[in-house]
């Protein structure tokens, strides 16, 4: 029986011979995503539009495979977020380091700073302590040990000195002197001794008999007998020469000499206070002396060298009417004779201490145990001279301070103030102690900081050299 053309759904949806085939896949099409199988009345060549690509299907057992450069990409990243996190923590620590460094450091400046401040004003009252002791004859030997000499057992006088240049009797100082004690009034006398002050032993004193022997010793009796004059006509007047260049026996302190009967016998020294070099520094202010304003010798650490007692010409004592305008420039003895036959000699208590001061030592020192040094690595040793010519200690109306007391005061006051600077300059020193010692931990720590950080870097470039890709 034949169906009419245009029946073929209805043949279909009812088409007993195939009853599954109703828009169903089976169960491995679904799962290979392979499109339905038709009945085979459809021709095997009819094309379908748009026909579906195939799902490829991933099996669960088989394992992923990652990009090998994402991976390292990933690594570098986080690495670089953790060395930087690391690098700011090192470069925070760094800082804090280098801050408590530079503050330790300001602190040891401070400290310094302030020792050398109180060591300023130390040495300022150690000066002027030295030139109150100056002034009130401060310097007897019983501090030192003592010189075994019976002669050196007491002050003498203006006339014992007199004697003892008298006992030269045929020297010129001793000629002078004989002159001056018969008070010779002859005219020649008179216009040769006009501009002569007289011999150097009778122009100083000095209040202690141990100082009077050590700087007579020192310059030697040919300096103490030496004739002093202010000008150079003076000098010349003492001595002529005939035309043969011999002495003139017949004038000048020849002829004076032998009117008395007193010749001269040998060479006599003379000084001309117009042909020295005065000194040229100031004076010690408010001093009736005129002591000079010498600079106190230190010690490489700027200490003053412990035994120094002060400088010989300031301790020489001279008369007021020496003190100004002996020569006409207007200068005293103190700035042109004793400066320029003591210059800076140094006096310290005891060799011991005279020899720990030789780098502070130039112009040569004494010490009140005896010791003698003449000049820069000039020593003079064995047991000491007798010295028949020395200074005199002051007359009872010499230039003594008439504020004496107050000027004791003072001294007790500087004495005070000195001490207390001494205990604030150890109070300083510990601070400064501690100071340095926490400075070095401190450097040590940063030393160790920076070492491990150096480690630090170079594993971390390490790492990165081996993740950067080449």
């Amino acid at each position: 029986m034949h169906r009419k053309p245009g029946t073929s759904s209805k043949f279909n949806s009812h088409c007993p011979l195939f009853p599954e085939e109703k828009n169903q896949e089976t169960e491995g099409e679904k799962l290979r995503g392979e499109p339905k199988r038709h009945s085979a009345m459809f021709s095997s060549n009819h094309q379908f539009p748009n026909q579906p690509k195939p799902l490829a299907v991933m099996d669960p057992t088989t394992p992923m495979q990652v990009d090998q450069n994402e991976a390292s990409s990933v690594a570098r990243d986080e690495m670089r977020i953790g060395g930087f996190s690391h690098a700011k923590s090192i470069i925070q620590s760094s800082e804090k380091l280098q801050d408590d460094l530079r503050m330790l450091g300001l602190k040891i400046k401070h400290h310094e700073d302030n020792i050398k401040l109180l060591k300023i004003q130390k040495n300022k009252l150690d000066d002027s302590i030295l030139d109150m002791q100056v002034m009130r004859g401060k310097y007897h030997s019983s501090s030192a040990p003592k010189i075994g000499n019976e002669n050196c057992s007491h002050l003498q006088s203006e006339e014992e000195t007199t004697e003892q240049i008298l006992r030269h009797g045929k020297s010129a100082a001793g000629i002078l002197c004989q002159l001056k004690i018969h008070n010779a009034t002859q005219a020649s006398y008179l216009t040769l001794t006009r501009d002569v002050l007289g011999a150097v032993a009778t122009l100083g004193k000095v209040d202690d008999e141990n100082l009077s022997w050590l700087f007579s010793e020192y310059l030697g009796v040919q300096t103490m007998m030496a004739i002093v004059c202010k000008t150079y006509e003076s000098v010349r007047a003492l001595e002529t020469y005939n035309q043969d260049g011999c002495i003139d026996k017949t004038s000048g302190l020849h002829r004076l000499g032998a009117s008395i009967g007193r010749a001269i016998d040998g060479r006599f020294h003379v000084i001309c206070l117009e042909s020295l070099r005065p000194y040229a520094g100031d004076f010690v202010a408010d001093d009736p002396q005129r002591r000079l304003d010498l600079l106190k010798p230190r010690l490489p650490n700027g200490e003053c060298p412990p035994g120094f007692l002060g400088f010989a010409v300031n301790m020489i004592q001279v008369d007021s009417s020496n003190l100004f305008c002996v020569t006409a420039s207007g200068d005293g003895l103190r700035e042109t004779l004793f400066y320029n036959l003591f210059s800076r000699l140094q006096v310290y208590r005891t060799r011991a201490e005279m020899v720990l001061a030789l780098p502070c030592i130039s112009e040569g020192a004494v010490s009140l145990d005896g010791g003698m040094i003449r000049s820069s690595g000039v020593f003079s040793f064995g047991n000491r001279e007798e010295v028949d010519v020395r200074f005199p200690k002051p007359s009872a109306k010499s230039d003594v301070p008439q504020n004496y007391i107050e000027t004791e005061k003072q001294m007790k006051e500087m004495t005070w103030r000195k001490e207390k600077l001494e205990e604030d300059m150890k109070r300083e020193q510990a601070l400064l102690d501690n100071a340095k010692f926490n400075f070095e931990r401190k450097k040590q720590d940063f030393v160790k900081f920076l070492a491990q950080s150096s480690s630090f870097a170079t594993q971390f470039q390490a790492t990165q050299d081996r993740l950067t890709p080449r």
